[in-house]
C-alpha cells in the first residue's frame, strides 16, 4: 500500500507528548497501575518521542556513549496524555522490541519485533493516558530456546536468532553495545470520525515503456461513497473506474515523461501524485519512472541496467547516522546523503546487521538519485523460518516494508539478508541445509506481489559454487584488506559485484581525532577503537598497516612508536590508495565487475573504524580518494605489463564529452622524457581506451616491464581538461618502482584565493608532490589527499566558506615533502 502523507493538505498528527521515560526492574510492574507518580522524585524523566531510551537517559545525564550502561536488563516505561475526544487511530511505526500498548490502563496491543509497525483504534474522552512498556530484551533472551544448527562469531547470544530486533549492540569488536530500546519510529494520531475514516488503502505503480510512463492505481474504500476517483500526475489526470463497490482502479500513461535516473548517469527526477477521492485530495507523495534489469544471469555477477543503460554500482554500507537516537529526521539525514552524492555514490546498502531505516532516508534518496540496496535484518544466525510464527512476523516485515517504499524509485535490490548462507557454507554445511527455501522462494513472490520492479539477491553473498565464491553473483571481496591479498588479486579473483569491500581502520583527520581524545596511537584507548573479528588474533589496523608497508616500504610498527605524526599520516593515505587503485581496476574496460560497495559509510564509534566519514560526520582521507574513484567522468590507467599502459576514460553522463587527454612520463627530477596528447570526444554513456605505445606513436617502457637499461622514469600521468577551457577533469597517475614516500624539497607553492562569495586554494609544484594534503580553520577542500604532477597546478575550493566570516588559514603539505607551507592569514 502506497504511504499517504496528508488528507485534504493535513498529515497525520504526531503524539509529542510530553513523553516520560522511567527504568524499573524486569517484571517489577504488570501494568502502569503499578507505576509509581509521574515527576521527578519517582524517578521519571522526560523523554523525546521518536527516540530511544539511550538518548533520554544521555539527555538526562544518565548514561553515556564512552561507557554505556546496559538497557536491555530493565523494563522500559513511557507515558504520556493525550487530549481530544472521538475515536482515532494511533500508530507505532517502531518498537524496540517486546512493547506493551497500554489505553487508559488497558492492554491494548502486544508486539514482539522492532521492524513491525502497530496500529491501535481508540476511543479518547478529554484526557487518555498512553503508556508503552518495553520488557527486559535480556530476560527474553534467557529463555530456554531450540539452539540453531550453527553458532556465528558475529553476535552473541545465539537467542538472538528467535528474536526480531537489530544485532546492533551485540557485536563485540565491530560496534559499540548500545542498547536499542524504545519508539525509535514516529507516533501518530487519525481522527476516524464521521465523513474521515473511508480510506482503506492505495496501490500505486509504476511503469516506464518507450518513454511512457505508466502510472498504476487501485483504491480501496470502507464503503461505497458517491463521486469519481480521480489520479492525477505530471499534468495529467484520469477518472478511475470502479470496479466493485469501494474499488477503483485505472492507469494513466503519461507520455515522454522524464525518467528517474541515478544521479551518476541522469537528473533523478520525481513527480508528484494526488488522488481526488470521497471528495478528499489525497497526498500520494512522488514517484519516479524508471527501469531495471539484468545485463547478464545473475549467476555470472549481479549486473544492473537502469533505463536500458548500464550502471557501474558503487557507494558504501550504510549505518545509523545516530547509533543512539535512531533519527528520523532529514537534518539527520541530508548532510551524510549530500557526502554520498558528492562522492559519486550512486548506491548505499543497508546491511542485514544494521535496522530497516527512517522513511526519510528512502525520500531523500529518491531526491538525491542514489540507489538502495536493502538486505532484510537477517545475519549470520540460522533463523527458524520453517517455525510457523517466526515466519508469519518475517512475512509481515517484509509487506509493510514493501508498502511503505512501494513509491520509491531509488530502491532496486532487496536481499534476503547478510552472509547467513556464507556462514553456513564457511562451516561446513552442504547447499540443502545454507540455501533456506523462504529467500529462495517466498521472498521473490512477496516482492512480486507488490515491487515486481526490483532485483531479488537470495542472500549476501550468494549466487556461486559457494556463496562467497568472488565470480559469480554477489560477493563480500576483501582480497585487497582483510586478507592482504597484492593489488592484482582485485583482477584475478574476476568479482562481478561486491556488495561489501575494502574494509580498513580508515584514520580520521587530526582534528576529529583531537576532539574525541585520541591522538596516541599506542594508547589502549586507541587500540579499543580499532574493529575486529572475535576470537581473530589481527585486527583492521594490522590490515592497513599491511598497505602502508607495501605502498610505502615503512615499517609500521617502528613509526607507531617512534613518529606516531608520520604512521597516522601514512595510514591516512594507505587505505584511500589501497581504494583507489581497486576500483580503477573495477571499471576498467575489460572487468567484469558491475559494482563495489565499500565496508562502512560511517563510523559508529570514535576512532579510526571502518568508516569512509567519521563519527562526527566529516569525511576522512579515504572520502576523498573515493570521491576520485567514482567521478562519472573518469579516467585511469592500468599496468597490463608487456602491452604498456592503458588509458581508459569512463563517461556517465548524458552529455557528449570534448576534452584534451594527455599522457606524461616523468624522471625522478620532474623531467619529461616522453609525452603525448590528443582531443577525444566520447558520447553520452560510453567509455574508450588507449594503450601507451597509440597515445605516443612509438615504444616506450611505460611499465618498466622490458627493463632494457635502468628506468627511464619514476612516474606515469595522465590528465583529462575540458576542451577549450583548460579546467582539469581527472588525473590518473602509475608507479612503476612504487611510490617514493621519503620527504624532499618538492618546491610547493600555495595561494589563497576569493572565488565569487567564497575561497579556494590555488597550489602549484614544481616536483611530484605525493598524497597533498590540506588543513584550514574554515570550510574543507573540495579535494585532498591528491597527487600533483612535476609543474602541474590545482584549484581547490574551499566548501563552506562562501558568505562573511574570517578569512580562512591554515597548511598544504604532502607525504614527501619537507615542512608544510602555510596560507591565510600569517601566510599566503
Amino acid at each position: 500500500m502506497a504511504r499517504i502523507l496528508a488528507v485534504d493538505g493535513v498529515p497525520a498528527s504526531a503524539v509529542e507528548g510530553p513523553w516520560h521515560l522511567l527504568m524499573n526492574p524486569a517484571g517489577a510492574c504488570a501494568t502502569p497501575r503499578d507505576l509509581p507518580r509521574n515527576d521527578a522524585v519517582s524517578g521519571w524523566i522526560p523523554a523525546r518521542v521518536p527516540g530511544t531510551a539511550a538518548a533520554a537517559l544521555r539527555d538526562a545525564g544518565l548514561w553515556s556513549e564512552e561507557a554505556p550502561t546496559p538497557i536491555h536488563d530493565s523494563d522500559v516505561w513511557y507515558r504520556t496524555i493525550l487530549s481530544g475526544s472521538g475515536r482515532e487511530r494511533l500508530s507505532f511505526e517502531g518498537l524496540a522490541t517486546i512493547a506493551e500498548i497500554w489505553i487508559d490502563g488497558t492492554l491494548a496491543a502486544t508486539g514482539r519485533s522492532m521492524f513491525l509497525s502497530q496500529h491501535v483504534e481508540a476511543d479518547l474522552s478529554g484526557e487518555t493516558e498512553i503508556a508503552l512498556c518495553f520488557r527486559s530484551l535480556s530476560a527474553e533472551l534467557a529463555r530456554p530456546h531450540k539452539r540453531g544448527r550453527w553458532r556465528p562469531l558475529l553476535a552473541t547470544p545465539g537467542s538472538l536468532r528467535r528474536i526480531r530486533t537489530s544485532v546492533l549492540g551485540f557485536m563485540p569488536g565491530w560496534c559499540p553495545s548500545i542498547d536499542s530500546v524504545g519508539p525509535y519510529r514516529p507516533v501518530t494520531r487519525t481522527a476516524l470520525g464521521a465523513g474521515s475514516g473511508h480510506l482503506a488503502s492505495v496501490d500505486l505503480r509504476t511503469a516506464l515503456e518507450d518513454g511512457t510512463g505508466r502510472l498504476t492505481a487501485r483504491v480501496e474504500l470502507d464503503g461505497a461513497p458517491d463521486g469519481a476517483a480521480i489520479l492525477i500526475c505530471d499534468g495529467h489526470e484520469i477518472a478511475l473506474r470502479q470496479s466493485a463497490p469501494g474499488r477503483f482502479e485505472g492507469e494513466l500513461l503519461l507520455p515522454g515523461i522524464a525518467p528517474w535516473w541515478p544521479h551518476t548517469h541522469g537528473e533523478p527526477t520525481l513527480h508528484s501524485v494526488d488522488l481526488m477521492v470521497a471528495g478528499r485530495r489525497l497526498d500520494l507523495g512522488r514517484v519516479g519512472f524508471r527501469t531495471i534489469t539484468l545485463t547478464r544471469p545473475f549467476e555470472e555477477g549481479l549486473s544492473l541496467t537502469i533505463n536500458g543503460v548500464p550502471v557501474f554500482c558503487r557507494g558504501a554500507c550504510w549505518t545509523p547516522p545516530d547509533l543512539v537516537g535512531l533519527p528520523n529526521d532529514r537534518d539527520g539525514y541530508l548532510p551524510l546523503l549530500m557526502l554520498a552524492q558528492e562522492a559519486g555514490m550512486n548506491m548505499l546498502r543497508v546491511p542485514g546487521i544494521t535496522l530497516y531505516e527512517a522513511q526519510i532516508f528512502h525520500d531523500l534518496c529518491d531526491e538525491l538519485g542514489i540507489l538502495v540496496w536493502q538486505d532484510l535484518m537477517l545475519a549470520n544466525f540460522d533463523y527458524p523460518t520453517d517455525d510457523p510464527g517466526f515466519r508469519a512476523m518475517l512475512v509481515e516485515e517484509i509487506t509493510q516494508f514493501l508498502d511503505r517504499t512501494q513509491t520509491s524509485p531509488s530502491l532496486c535490490v532487496l536481499s534476503g539478508g547478510s552472509e547467513v548462507w556464507q556462514q553456513a557454507a564457511m562451516l561446513g554445511f552442504p547447499r540443502e541445509v545454507w540455501a533456506g527455501s523462504f529467500v529462495a522462494e517466498t521472498l521473490p513472490a512477496l516482492v512480486a506481489q507488490t515491487r515486481p520492479d526490483l532485483v531479488v539477491v537470495p542472500n549476501s553473498p550468494s549466487g556461486g559454487d559457494l556463496p562467497f565464491s568472488t565470480s559469480a553473483g554477489v560477493t563480500h571481496y576483501y582480497g585487497v584488506g582483510a586478507y592482504r591479498r597484492p593489488f592484482e588479486d582485485a583482477r584475478r579473483a574476476e568479482v562481478g559485484f561486491a556488495s561489501e569491500c575494502l574494509a580498513f581502520a580508515n584514520v580520521p583527520d587530526a582534528a576529529t581525532l583531537a576532539e574525541c581524545g585520541l591522538t596516541d596511537p599506542t594508547s589502549p584507548r586507541w587500540a579499543a577503537a580499532i574493529p575486529r573479528d572475535r576470537r581473530a588474533d589481527w585486527d583492521f589496523e594490522g590490515v592497513r598497516d599491511h598497505y602502508v608497508a607495501t605502498l610505502y616500504g615503512a615499517d609500521p610498527e617502528r613509526l607507531r612508536a617512534e613518529d606516531p605524526v608520520r604512521y597516522l599520516t601514512l595510514g591516512r593515505a594507505a587505505s584511500g590508495d589501497c581504494m583507489e587503485a581497486v576500483f580503477a581496476e573495477w571499471r576498467r574496460a575489460r572487468s567484469p565487475n558491475a559494482g563495489g560497495l565499500v565496508w562502512f559509510f560511517r563510523d559508529l564509534a570514535p576512532g579510526a573504524s571502518w568508516g569512509i566519514v567519521d563519527c562526527l560526520g566529516r569525511p576522512k582521507p579515504a572520502w576523498y580518494a573515493l570521491k576520485r574513484a567514482f567521478r562519472p567522468v573518469q579516467l585511469t590507467l592500468s599496468d597490463e605489463g608487456l602491452n604498456g599502459l592503458q588509458v581508459h576514460v569512463h563517461n556517465e553522463t548524458a552529455r557528449r564529452l570534448d576534452a584534451i587527454l594527455r599522457l606524461a612520463f616523468t624522471d625522478p627530477a620532474g623531467r619529461v622524457v616522453a609525452r603525448a596528447e590528443r582531443a577525444i570526444a566520447l558520447g553520452p554513456r560510453s567509455s574508450a581506451s588507449w594503450s601507451s605505445a597509440d597515445m605516443l606513436g612509438r615504444f616506450f617502457d611505460a611499465t618498466d616491464a622490458y627493463r632494457f637499461g635502468p628506468p627511464a622514469h619514476t612516474l606515469g600521468h595522465a590528465s583529462l581538461t575540458e576542451a577549450g577551457h583548460g579546467a582539469t577533469i581527472a588525473e590518473a597517475f602509475h608507479y612503476p618502482q612504487g611510490r617514493n614516500p621519503e620527504p624532499q624539497e618538492l618546491g610547493l607553492e600555495v595561494e589563497l584565493l576569493r572565488e565569487g562569495s567564497g575561497w579556494a586554494l590555488r597550489i602549484a609544484t614544481e616536483r611530484h608532490a605525493l598524497g597533498v594534503r590540506i588543513e584550514t580553520t574554515r570550510g574543507r577542500p573540495a579535494d585532498d589527499w591528491f597527487s600533483l604532477a612535476p609543474g602541474s597546478v590545482r584549484h581547490v575550493a574551499l566548501v563552506g566558506t562562501a558568505g562573511e566570516g574570517e578569512r580562512p588559514e591554515g597548511r598544504v603539505g604532502a607525504i614527501n615533502g619537507i615542512g608544510m607551507v602555510r596560507f591565510g592569514r600569517d601566510g599566503v
